[in-house]
C-alpha cells in the first residue's frame, strides 16, 4: 500500500491558529467514522508511523457501542490495529472554527495486509475479482438529504428548516425548483467549495421531493473505492456546511413518515478489457451481457437487504406507491423499479435503487458488485422488464422487516462469497445487537395508541 508523503500545515491562515488539528478516522461498517483529533505539528507522523485504533472499531453499534458477540473486543483484550492513510486523503476541513486536516485511514493487519473486517478492504476483495475477470466496474452514487431545522431537546421531531414550533412550512414539495436552488445559494457555494477542496468531482444539485430535500450527484469513475470515499466525505460536508448556516442536515433514510425518503442511488456499467460497455450490444442498443447482471441482482437481493437497509428506520422508507422500491423488479427508465436502466448508446447503464443514505458505501457497493459478479458466473436470466408502477407488478417483494433481512444475510451463501465469512459474522452480530437495543424501547406511538385503550 501506497502512504501519503508528509504534508505542510504551516502558513497563515485566516482561522484560528490556536489549537490546529489534524481529524484522522476509519469508517466503521454503519458508515460512521470514527477516530481521533491530533494536533496540526503531529501530521507527519500520522503520515509516517499510522494512527493505533482498537480493532473493535469495525464491530461497533449505531450508538458506538462494541457489539460483544463479534468478538473484536470481548474475549480479546480490545487490542489495537495499526490505521495508514489513504492515498489522496489529507485533505482541508473547512467548515471548522479552527485549522484543520483530514486524514482518511484503513486499519492493517500486523503483517501489513488490509484488516478484514475494514469495509474499505471488503470492497476491495471483490474488486480483485472483477479484476481476475478482466471487468472493469464504472460507478457513480446519487446522495438525497434534507436541511432540517437544528434542535437542542432529546428526542425532538425533525422539522424542516424555517418552520416553526409546529413544524409549519407549507410543506410543499417544488419538485427541480430553481427558486428553492436559489434561496440557500450560500450554503450550496460552501457545499460546493468545500467538495473541490476536498477533490469531489459533484455533477450536480438537484431539489427533490420532500420539503427542503436535496439530491447530490457525483461524475462516474472506475476508481470504484474513491467514489464510496466521495460519498463519506460529502455527507460530513453537507452536515457541518449546515451547521455553519445555522441548521442541520440529515441523511436518516425517512425522517417524515408521510413524504419521500432518502435514497442512495448507485450507477453501474462495466467495462472489457477493451474498454467497452458490455451492457451494450451492437447497434449500441442495451443488450450484451446487461440482462445476466440484471439477474444477479434481482437473485440476490433478498440477501443484500440488511446492507442495503440497515437501520429500522431503512423499512419506513420501502414503502408501497412512493419511488422507492419494494419488489423484485427490473424495467427501461422506470424510476420505481428496483433496477432501472438507463438507455445512453455507449454509455448505458444500470442504476440501483434500493439502498438509502443510510447505509455504509463501501459495503453497499461491494454487495451490488458481487450480485453483479454473481449474474455474469450464473449467467442468470432475468424475467421481462416491468412497465408501469412497481407496486402493480405482481413481483416477490422484498424483505419488508429488519428481522427478515438479518436471517437472510446470515444464513446466505452469497453472502459468504461476496463478504468473506468472518465479516458476514462481524456485521450481523452488529445488526442483532441494534435490533435487541430497539425492541427495549417503547415509543410514545405506543403508549398513545395502548396504554388506556388496551
Amino acid at each position: 500500500m501506497t502512504v501519503l508523503p508528509r504534508v505542510a500545515v504551516g502558513g497563515k491562515s485566516k482561522k484560528s491558529e490556536g489549537g490546529a488539528i489534524v481529524e484522522a478516522f476509519v469508517v466503521d461498517g454503519n458508515g460512521v467514522p470514527r477516530g481521533k483529533w491530533v494536533p496540526a505539528e503531529k501530521l507527519s507522523d500520522v503520515s509516517d508511523k499510522g494512527v493505533l485504533i482498537p480493532r473493535s472499531v469495525f464491530a461497533q453499534d449505531i450508538w458506538g457501542r462494541d457489539a460483544d458477540e463479534a468478538g473484536l473486543a470481548w474475549g480479546t483484550g480490545d487490542p489495537d490495529g495499526l490505521c495508514k492513510p489513504v492515498e489522496g486523503s489529507v485533505l482541508p476541513i473547512s467548515w471548522l472554527s479552527r485549522r484543520a486536516t483530514q486524514v482518511m485511514l484503513r486499519m492493517v493487519d500486523a503483517d501489513g495486509s488490509p484488516y478484514f473486517a475494514d469495509p474499505r478492504t471488503v470492497l476491495e476483495n471483490v474488486l480483485e475479482r472483477f479484476k481476475l475477470a478482466g471487468l472493469t466496474p464504472v460507478v457513480a452514487t446519487e446522495l438525497e438529504f434534507y436541511f432540517i431545522q437544528p434542535e437542542e431537546q432529546a428526542g425532538a421531531k425533525p422539522r424542516p428548516y424555517g418552520a416553526d414550533a409546529e413544524g409549519w412550512k407549507g410543506w410543499a414539495q417544488n419538485v427541480l425548483s430553481l427558486d428553492e436552488l436559489h434561496a440557500y445559494d450560500a450554503i450550496f457555494a460552501d457545499i460546493a467549495r468545500y467538495a473541490n477542496e476536498q477533490n469531489i468531482p459533484l455533477d450536480g444539485m438537484v431539489r427533490e421531493n420532500g420539503p427542503d430535500q436535496y439530491e447530490l450527484n457525483f461524475t462516474h469513475t472506475d476508481d470504484v473505492v474513491r467514489a464510496a470515499d466521495w460519498t463519506v466525505m460529502m455527507k460530513r460536508i453537507v452536515k457541518g456546511a449546515a451547521r455553519r448556516h445555522g441548521m442541520d442536515a440529515t441523511f436518516m433514510a425517512k425522517p417524515y413518515g408521510g413524504l419521500a425518503g432518502c435514497g442512495m442511488h448507485t450507477h453501474l456499467s462495466l467495462l472489457d478489457r477493451t474498454g467497452a460497455n458490455i451492457f451494450v450490444a451492437d447497434g449500441h442498443e442495451p443488450g450484451g451481457k446487461m440482462r445476466h447482471v440484471v439477474g444477479g441482482m434481482l437473485n440476490t437481493m433478498k440477501d443484500s437487504m440488511l446492507v442495503l437497509a440497515p437501520h429500522a428506520n431503512s423499512y419506513r422508507r420501502l414503502t408501497p406507491a412512493t419511488h422507492a422500491p419494494t419488489r423484485l423488479t427490473w424495467g427501461i427508465d422506470n424510476r420505481t423499479a428496483a433496477i432501472r436502466v438507463i438507455e445512453a448508446g455507449l454509455a448505458t447503464r444500470i442504476e440501483h435503487r434500493v439502498a438509502g443514505t443510510d447505509t455504509n458505501p463501501y459495503l453497499t457497493m461491494a454487495i451490488i458488485l458481487s450480485a453483479a459478479l454473481h449474474g455474469l458466473e450464473t449467467e442468470a436470466a432475468p424475467p421481462e422488464p416491468m412497465t408501469g408502477e412497481h407496486s402493480q407488478s405482481g413481483a416477490e417483494t422484498l424483505p419488508a422487516t429488519w428481522d427478515e433481512a438479518l436471517a437472510r444475510f446470515e444464513s446466505s451463501a452469497f453472502i459468504e462469497k461476496a463478504f468473506g465469512k468472518r465479516y458476514q459474522k462481524v456485521f450481523a452480530a452488529v445488526k442483532r445487537q441494534e435490533i435487541e437495543e430497539f425492541r427495549a424501547h417503547v415509543t410514545e406511538f405506543e403508549y398513545d395508541a395502548y396504554l388506556r385503550t388496551a
